[in-house]
Formats: C-alpha cells, sequence, structure tokens
C-alpha cells in the first residue's frame, strides 16, 4: 500500500494552463498540438452557437470552438493575449479559442481533487479534476467530454460545409 501512495506521489500532470475570465484552466499536454496566435476566423453559417467559424493553418480546415460561449461564460472583448490551442478531440482537431494561456506546468497528481459537485461556471462532466499549486486553484478540463458525440458531429458538418 505505501508503495501505490509514493509512485502516485511521483506521478506529474503536464498541463498547458489558460484564462477564461478569471479562472484558470488546463488541458493536459498531450492532448494539445499546437497553440498559435488568433488569427481571421472564418464564419460558418447554421454553425453551433460556441463555434466561431473555421480557421485555414496550413491547408487544413479546422474548427474554431469559443470556450467562454461554450461553457456559457459569456463573451469578451478580444484582448492582444488571445490564443487559439489546437488539440485533438478523438479523430477530430478542433482550436479552442481562450482569453490567454497562462504556461506550461508539472503538478503533482495528489494535488489533484475530484470536481466538485457543484460547479458554479461549467459542467462538472467536462472537469477531470481541480489542482492545486500553492494559493491557485486550476480547473482541470477533460478534451473528450468538451463535446457531446452529437456536437462533434455537427462539427463534422460544418468542416465539410466549408471543404
Amino acid at each position: 500500500m505505501n508503495n501505490k501512495k509514493g509512485a502516485d506521489a511521483k506521478e506529474l500532470l503536464q498541463l498547458v494552463t489558460f484564462k477564461l475570465g478569471k479562472e484558470e484552466y488546463s488541458l493536459d499536454i498531450l492532448s494539445v498540438q499546437e497553440i498559435i496566435r488568433h488569427m481571421e476566423i472564418t464564419r460558418v453559417p447554421n454553425a453551433p452557437v460556441f463555434v466561431e467559424g473555421v480557421i485555414n493553418l496550413r491547408g487544413r480546415v479546422i474548427p474554431v470552438l469559443d470556450l467562454r460561449k461554450r461553457f456559457g461564460l459569456g463573451a469578451e472583448e478580444m484582448t492582444a493575449q488571445a490564443r487559439i490551442i489546437v488539440v485533438d478531440i478523438g479523430s477530430k482537431t478542433v482550436g479552442f479559442r481562450v482569453d490567454s494561456v497562462s504556461e506550461v506546468l508539472r503538478l503533482d497528481a495528489d494535488k489533484v481533487e475530484p470536481p466538485p459537485t457543484l460547479t458554479s461556471s461549467i459542467g462538472s462532466e467536462y472537469i477531470k479534476g481541480v489542482g492545486k499549486l500553492d494559493e491557485r486553484l486550476i480547473i482541470l478540463l477533460d478534451v473528450a467530454h468538451v463535446l457531446t458525440s452529437i456536437e462533434k458531429e455537427s462539427l463534422n458538418e460544418v468542416s465539410k460545409a466549408v471543404a
């Protein structure tokens, strides 16, 4: 039993942290392909409300989701710090528009607690856990559950519409 606890304590999570409003979120670094500056987004008619549109990234058409809208956080004016985090969700590559990217950090797995049963800003189905780092609380997002299967299918339709 002590060996297992010792092994867990040594497990490090590598996370890309970003801000949406005043809250700090993170994604597992292994799910992140790249982080790019905000670029011109082409709007797509009849796309879900949280889909900003699509971008052309080196010849690939990638849908861009506004995580603020996805999580019901309300719109905020675009700043120079805004970024698009390109991630893989299953077999689909998408971009997440965020207010700013903070850093890449390592967090001991034992500093992560399960998601609270009542979450104020976003649904707990999107959350892997909440990490504690010094005085900071960092919400760990579960990339695989940010979209429902129906929403993933509608993203495929968005990509086909502009291809």
